[in-house]
């Protein structure tokens, strides 16, 4: 992919030189040396998509339900032909793990998962002697993260694109490379011109134009916390309605029941997820005081089942972290544990052994992590996982809700029925119980994990309106 600057913005259905001049360099993770440059878009660019986006909203919203399915296909179709290029993208631009195909495997899921909502959706329904219209809500601004940019942009332009709504997304400007190959591959699928648009820039130039745009009732954004709440003071003035997926401080709940090595194996599989830069890892594993020694043990020899290295040796499960600042917030984050008292069970600070390049993190476990700690409050975004011991049920549950978070939970044990009894207690918008996955189920967190849903049909609606006509 070379070190050539990417120079390109897609508006109107073209690739197109932005009217931004500023270059911003691409780095890889696992070397540290520059890759290429990408021109960022600006105010201009923003404003030209936001038009082309609104010009092509009354014929799109106009499509029927099976036109729309045929273009979700067509996209799907696109993305799937460009695999091996995306992974590649993924791998070089974000570190990402030879076994982490799942980053564009997802993405190209996320269309055939949207397919599958369409095809029974209501889009109507009876309430009473009310008829309830599901409608477009209009031009979507959509901003992704770097985290898993490739799925993002698939996800979110998937269920905008079937609720009938335009798009104009603002994806990272550090996954500029994963942006180019995707919108090639959305090109190839030949929808009409200015149904989406993309536009990579700066969240303060690009995303707030579009946060603050009156053509643009619609935001879904995915990222941390405090650009959630400025994204959410900026769309007060204009009422937008906003779908805000943010941080989490996900709890694993290890109950004393479980069998301790599957259930840590488990555990620390959610801890360790897309290299622990992922909002709904699982950084705080809950345990019982009665059997703590013996899930210490467990802890430290599974362990050697996530070990650290090389994106392209297949045997790595965690990669570098994104960019040096993150590497270092993250260092920060180990000496502050260390600081306040937890005893370090595994890790530490520094670069793994015959690592020396890069953004490598070595992956740390403390132990006799209190719920009060620094590191079991706050989101790190790295491979740094607290211990945490319990007394009983009740204190588990106590623990696992005493955050700012809410977005995900983790539970583990050998009695199902009694892990779900677990499950309702927790105060997370999705909770798996013994490593259970449903993609389609709703997607979002409760408190400053953000507001309302992604996925599924719950996604579809978070692009609609409800209309009764009452008759």
């Amino acid at each position: 992919m070379g070190t050539t600057v990417i120079d390109k913005v897609y508006i109107n259905g073209e690739f197109v030189t932005p009217h931004g001049t500023e270059l911003f360099d691409l780095v890889s993770p696992a070397t540290g040396q520059t890759i290429g440059q990408v021109q960022l878009a600006d105010e201009v660019d923003a404003e030209a998509a936001i038009a082309a986006a609104k010009a092509a909203l009354p014929a799109w919203s106009a499509t029927s339900r099976e036109e729309r399915i045929d273009a979700l296909r067509r996209l799907q179709n696109a993305v799937a032909a460009k695999r091996e290029e995306l992974l590649a993208a993924v791998r070089l631009e974000y570190g990402a793990p030879f076994r982490n195909e799942w980053m564009v495997d997802t993405a190209i899921e996320a269309f055939a998962d949207m397919v599958k909502t369409l095809e029974t959706f209501a889009f109507t329904r009876q309430v009473g002697r009310a008829t309830v219209e599901m409608v477009p809500v209009g031009v979507a601004g959509l901003i992704t993260p770097w985290n898993s940019n490739v799925f993002f942009i698939a996800d979110k332009m998937a269920s905008a694109l079937a609720a009938g709504s335009t798009v104009v997304m603002k994806p990272s400007e550090m996954s500029a490379t994963q942006t180019r190959v995707m919108t090639e591959a959305l090109h190839a699928a030949g929808l009409p011109a200015g149904v989406f648009n993309i536009v990579t820039g700066r969240g303060d130039v690009v995303g707030n134009t579009i946060t603050r745009h009156p053509d643009v009732p619609k935001i879904s954004f995915t990222g941390s916390t405090p650009v959630g709440k400025a994204i959410f003071r900026d769309s007060a003035d204009l009422m937008k309605n906003l779908t805000l997926e943010l941080g989490g401080k996900s709890p694993s709940i290890i109950l004393d029941d479980a069998d301790m090595s599957t259930a840590m194996s488990g555990a620390l599989a959610s801890g360790f997820v897309n290299s622990s830069q992922a909002c709904v890892a699982g950084t705080r594993i809950l345990v019982p005081a009665s059997r703590y020694d013996e899930a210490l043990a467990a802890a430290v020899e599974q362990l050697a089942m996530f070990p650290v290295g090389d994106p392209a040796d297949p045997a790595t499960a965690i990669g570098p972290m994104v960019s040096q600042k993150q590497w270092e917030r993250v260092q920060g984050y180990i000496a502050r544990g260390i600081e306040e008292g937890a005893r370090l069970l595994a890790g530490g600070p520094g670069k793994p052994e015959g690592l020396p390049d890069g953004y490598f993190v070595r992956p740390t476990l403390f132990a006799d992590v209190t719920n009060d700690m620094t590191i079991a409050r706050e989101e790190i975004f790295g491979p740094v996982l607290s211990i945490i011991a319990y007394t009983d049920e009740e204190n588990a549950i106590e623990i696992a809700n005493d955050t700012d978070y809410g977005l995900h939970g983790y539970v583990f044990s050998a009695d199902q029925e009694r892990a779900m009894r677990i499950a309702a207690r927790i105060e997370a918008g999705r909770v798996s119980v013994n490593g259970g996955y449903e993609p389609t189920s709703p997607f979002g967190g409760f408190k400053q994990s953000g507001i309302g849903r992604e996925y599924g049909a719950a996604g579809l609606e978070g692009f609609l309106e409800m209309r009764s006509v009452m008759v």
